[in-house]
């Protein structure tokens, strides 16, 4: 089948740019408009893919709709496939009384609402034909809605997994001497911001049920340091000496492989979190709360933990079956390796992604 795909987006990340190399290499006839600052603007040049440069700031940026409408008035392309609020808002506007398939991809639970003026301007408007959802959880979330018996019809709402290749991640182990570490330190890894919904509190507290003396130190990634409440929780902690704010680093899958843990406590709104799925591709066993989609990246007992949300004692259990046996904690590391290679690599997201949209113009 041919067709013609344009591709709005920002700053591309890295599986979304090889998404859009994937499906040129597939055989889709695929453009995109993005930003020309992104890290990975060069890649997507090398690729072939015509790139149309364009930022848009807002919502609804005048500039951008006008160079949105004129664009599209010249190139007869099939489906607009827009990759975040800022592209689907300034597409609604564009194409009106155009004729195109649109999909909009979302990538986190909740905010979404048949309520918000900013949901009907972006995935619940009604020239909205696929919204492409990063889990079954954010699926399940947008089909549940009801609305005064209003609903999202299940059929155009779809879940594709954010598609990965462990070689992007695989980093030789940082060397940690930096942090003072001793030599039989057990070493569990945090990366994010600090908002409500990380849960860090819950990571924080659970020092407080770890046995006396136990060697676990906790690596907390990003800019935090700035963060008084955080601080002030960390000098509340009998465990305060083996809590270390590591600052944000460019090399975290280096340090994630040279963590024995890594520890995802989101309370809610996970979508399906990169960080978790760089520190499984670097053969570190995850600890995730049963949030969002978390639990559909790991598999209990088998490639990490899954614990309740807001449960510092179930996380500080899941630290010390880790900690005490060593045999568990490489099968299950090497289990978390084989679990993004099989089951979260681009091949699978790019053929997905083609089924999505010859549905699109076969079916609707």
């Amino acid at each position: 089948m041919n067709y013609k795909v344009l591709c709005i987006t920002d700053r591309s990340d890295l599986p979304e740019t090889e998404l859009f190399i994937g499906l040129k290499n597939a055989g889709v006839d695929i453009s995109v408009i993005c930003n020309p600052t992104g890290n990975h603007y060069d890649r997507l040049a090398r690729s072939g893919i015509t790139a149309y440069d364009l930022i848009l700031n807002t919502r609804f940026s005048l500039s951008g709709i006008q160079y949105l409408k004129q664009h599209l008035q010249k190139h007869p392309y099939n489906i607009l496939y827009c990759f975040n609020n800022k592209a689907a808002s300034n597409v609604m506007i564009a194409t009106r009384g155009m004729n195109f398939k649109i999909a909009t991809y979302r990538g986190t639970v909740g905010n979404i609402s048949f309520a918000s003026p900013a949901s009907l301007t972006t995935h619940l408007h009604p020239r909205v034909n696929r919204i492409v959802c990063v889990s079954n959880a954010v699926r399940d979330h947008i089909i549940q809605m009801n609305f005064f018996g209003k609903k999202i019809p299940p059929d155009q709402v779809v879940a594709i997994y954010k598609g990965h290749d462990i070689s992007w991640y695989r980093q030789p182990p940082a060397d940690l001497t930096e942090f003072k570490l001793p030599k039989n330190a057990f070493v569990v890894t945090f990366a994010g911001r600090n908002r409500p919904h990380k849960g860090i509190d819950y990571l924080i507290d659970s020092a407080r049920y770890l046995p006396p003396d136990t060697p676990v130190y906790f690596l907390l990634l990003g800019r935090l340091e700035g963060d008084k409440k955080l601080r002030a929780k960390i000098d509340s902690s009998p465990f305060k000496k083996n809590i270390i704010l590591a600052g944000f680093r460019k090399n975290a899958p280096a340090i994630f492989a040279a963590s024995d843990a890594f520890i995802m406590p989101s309370t809610r709104r996970e979508g399906l979190s990169r960080a978790v799925i760089e520190a499984m591709s670097s053969e570190t066993v995850p600890i995730v709360t049963d949030a969002g989609g978390l639990p559909e990246l790991v598999i209990d007992s088998e490639c990490g933990f899954v614990v309740p949300p807001q449960n510092a004692k179930a996380i500080a259990a899941a630290i010390m079956r880790l900690f005490t046996d060593p045999d568990k904690k490489h099968q299950m590391a090497m289990a978390a390796l084989d679990r993004i290679k099989n089951d979260f690599n681009i091949k699978t997201t790019v053929a997905n992604t083609q089924k999505m949209f010859e549905g699109m113009l076969l079916n609707d």
